[in-house]
């Protein structure tokens, strides 16, 4: 989202940037009114004491808007808008924060000072330390930078000798490194480690989840380590089911093992989880996961799209190497001028994390539970599958996966002829491949014909009771004319 727009004085035939998002807020709430014009068509926006911009169409008639249709935002696990305290604090560090962060004049220290504070923020909210967070470009580099670290720490311990002589240390030297992780993970891990196979520079395991709880299991991957195992990555939370995977457990298991791997020689197994989705979700703490990284992503709570990577002592307790050489920032970890607008923006919204994470966790649980309540009233415990809820296992507060059973009815069909609900089917950076099911149900045991109907409905810190019942109501009326045209 871009900063705020000034627009107080557009007409019906002003131009803006095309900007979508969020629910319709009633425009006694305020805010600055702009617009965007398609031939004798305007979708006025609107920016709200929210902070987030929204969508209004509206016929033009002489400069007067009639309003056609509002829209209602449920799909917050592929991207949130800024927060508003974040769009301030992003304004005000690109006006009084312009200096090179390397300088030594006020522009230049005021950064640096807005960056360490932004550093202090994120290592509170992950409970760690402020040098334990390194500034990354988004979640996709700070993953490649976690498998880039391992690939290149495994090679180097085997050409030094650092782990020890013995005999094991002998079967793993000169050979391929291991990586471990699940089926269900993000792009952004799965396919640097499929190149890494391809190209020949790897082996990877992709440990299945179990259909019955849709979690990894520990005993699974345990099972899968070998003598040239270097990493284990599997997501704290999954994007499209919600479920929790137990990353404090398996990271006890994989100490332990350790202990006996320095011993008898053989390279010491990183741990690393993504923690894109359970930021800002729930409670995150980087000591009682026991993992050696964990990545950040500031869109998904609020922030800008930016990110970093915490790292258990970078350097020191934990090895990482940089993908770039340059001017030296992030202690030569991720060189690079730093982007100290966004920075600001991720320390603010790690602020707003630390200070009402709980309150935003219950908010979220009631509205999602309500929302699924409304469904099963709506369509009926026969009909209806929730596709996220397994048996034993935690999700996330905001996130229900479902499926309407019938034929025709799969979600890409529904959701095209919803005209409010704003959702996806998956993970966004599948949302445009082809008609074929998610592979994440799909390996979690759902049905394909269940699959293939499978909506993600993802609620926001603002999401009310009033938008679910006014998507549940276009669902119902979605579904019905599918139904009918399907039948006529």
């Amino acid at each position: 989202m871009t900063g705020v727009a000034r627009a107080s004085g557009l007409t019906c035939g002003s131009f803006c940037p095309p900007l979508r998002l969020a629910r319709i807020r009633p425009p006694s709430v305020g805010g600055a009114d702009f617009c965007r014009m398609e031939g004798d068509q305007v979708e006025k926006m609107m920016l709200t004491k929210d902070g987030r911009k929204t969508a209004v169409d509206k016929e033009c008639d002489g400069g007067e808007y009639k309003s056609v249709e509002s829209k209602v935002y449920m799909d917050y696990n592929a991207t949130t808008p800024m927060a508003p305290e974040v769009i301030q604090t992003v304004t005000k560090a690109m006006h009084e924060a312009w200096g090179n962060p390397s300088s030594s004049y006020t522009a230049g220290r005021k950064a640096k000072e807005i960056i360490n504070e932004a550093r202090e923020s994120l290592a509170r909210m992950v409970v760690g330390r402020p040098q334990d967070i390194i500034f990354t470009s988004g979640g996709t580099e700070a993953n490649n930078l976690v498998i880039h670290t391992a690939l290149r720490h495994f090679r180097e311990s085997q050409v030094l000798g650092q782990d020890g002589p013995g005999e094991d240390h002998k079967r793993a030297a000169g050979t391929t490194p291991h990586f471990i992780t699940s089926n269900v993970e993000h792009d952004s891990v799965r396919l640097p480690l499929e190149h890494l196979v391809k190209e020949h520079m790897a082996e990877a395991t992709f440990v299945p989840v179990s259909k019955i709880t849709g979690q990894v299991e520990v005993d699974d991957v345990i099972a899968a380590i070998c003598p040239t195992t270097c990493l284990v990555s599997i997501m704290l939370a999954n994007n499209e089911t919600g479920v929790i995977m137990p990353i404090s457990e398996l990271s006890q298991r994989i100490q332990i093992l350790n202990q006996n791997r320095i011993a008898s020689g053989l390279p010491r197994i990183l741990m690393h989880t993504d923690a894109a989705q359970m930021i800002g979700k729930g409670r995150v703490d980087g000591q009682d996961l026991g993992v050696d990284y964990l990545t950040i992503v500031g869109h998904k709570f609020y922030a800008p799209r930016i990110g970093a990577l915490y790292v258990r002592g970078p350097g020191v307790t934990t090895p990482l190497h940089p993908m770039l050489f340059g001017g030296g920032q992030e202690w030569n970890f991720r060189p690079g001028t730093e982007n100290t607008p966004m920075i600001a923006g991720l320390g603010k919204a790690a602020e707003l994390v630390n200070k009402n994470c709980e309150e935003y966790e219950a908010h979220m649980r009631e509205v999602r539970d309500y929302l699924e309540e409304r469904l099963e009233a709506s369509f009926g415990k026969q009909r209806l599958h929730l596709n996220s809820q397994f048996p034993g296992t935690k999700r996330l507060c905001n996130t229900c996966n479902f499926s309407v059973w019938g034929p025709g009815l799969q979600g890409r069909m529904v959701l095209s002829h919803c005209k409010t609900l704003l959702a996806s089917v998956g993970a966004a950076c599948h949302s445009e491949k082809d008609d074929q099911p998610s592979s994440i149900l799909l390996s979690c045991g759902i049905p394909y014909e269940v699959a293939q109907n499978a909506l993600r409905l993802s609620v926001g810190r603002d999401t009310t009771r009033e938008d679910v019942d006014v998507i549940v109501e276009d669902l119902k009326q979605s579904v019905a004319h599918l139904e009918q045209n399907r039948v006529t």
